[in-house]
This record gives C-alpha cells, sequence and structure tokens, in this order.
C-alpha cells in the first residue's frame, strides 16, 4: 500500500476543493491510501510516515502563501519516510504556475531528497473567492489518477 498525504493552504475554499478533488482521483488507484488535511492543523508525524507529499497553494502575490513555505521549510527538518511530492495551486488571470514553480523550488532547496513525481497542477479560479473555472476540476482528478499510477509503478 502506498500511502500518500495531500496537505493544502486555503482562504476561500477553491484550494481545498482542488485538494479533494486530487485526492478522490488517487483513490481510484489500487493500492493508494489517502489521507488529506489543512496545513493549519497538519500532523507532521503522518506526514513524515508517507510514501509521498502533495502540497497545494493558493497563488499570494506570484507565490504560495506564507504558511505552505513554512511548511516546506518544516518537512527539511523531519526524516522523512516519504520519497515522492507534487505540488499544485489555485491562481486568477495570468498567474499560471508561478505558486507551483516557486514551491518546487523551495522543496529542492529545502528537501532536497524528495524526488518530483509530475509537473505541477495549477487550476485556474474565476475571481479572488472564485470559484473555480468551469472545466477545470476534472484536471484535478486526472492529475490524482497519474500521480498515484507513477507512484505504483515506483
Amino acid at each position: 500500500m502506498v500511502k500518500v498525504f495531500v496537505v493544502y493552504d486555503t482562504k476561500y475554499g477553491n484550494t481545498r476543493l482542488v485538494a479533494e478533488k486530487i485526492a478522490e482521483g488517487m483513490r481510484e488507484v489500487d493500492g493508494i491510501e489517502t489521507a488529506i488535511s489543512d496545513v493549519e492543523e497538519v500532523d507532521l508525524e503522518k506526514v513524515a510516515d508517507c510514501d509521498a507529499i502533495l502540497i497545494g497553494s493558493p497563488n499570494h502575490w506570484g507565490g504560495p502563501s506564507r504558511t505552505i513555505r513554512k511548511f516546506i521549510d518544516k518537512l527539511g527538518k523531519l526524516d522523512l519516510k516519504a520519497k515522492w511530492v507534487a505540488v499544485f495551486d489555485t491562481y486568477i488571470k495570468e498567474d499560471f504556475e508561478k505558486a507551483v514553480k516557486k514551491m518546487e523550488k523551495r522543496i529542492h532547496e529545502k528537501v532536497p531528497n524528495l524526488k518530483l513525481t509530475a509537473s505541477g497542477l495549477s487550476i485556474r479560479i474565476g475571481g479572488m473567492k472564485g470559484p473555480i473555472v468551469e472545466g477545470e476540476l476534472p484536471k484535478c482528478k486526472d492529475f490524482g489518477k497519474k500521480v498515484a499510477a507513477q507512484l505504483k509503478s515506483g
């Protein structure tokens, strides 16, 4: 059984919905066990015991939220079982993949033993409070299935 922990930060619920849809897609692949948590309530011991970590953040001023940046920093201080990581963000207008790229860079610097299992996912929302733009949510489930299949194949 491959254990995956999905951690997200959210202000208006959009990034939480993306995280839930990703986890839903992952659960469709046999042999994948998922846990999901808001970064404010995450149990670091449970995260440390997983095979893979997915991290999601809304795009805040061209990058991930401060809470997610601090979470990534904490991962670097843990004795992680995890070998794999993937990231996702929500964005408005032209901020496509900005938070994703900065999270990937920070993970590479702070937790270099984690390897990316997939390129990050960027999901567009219609405004500061949402909603998620039509046609974007199916991408989340597909991303979850893709990541889960890659984790299963090693």
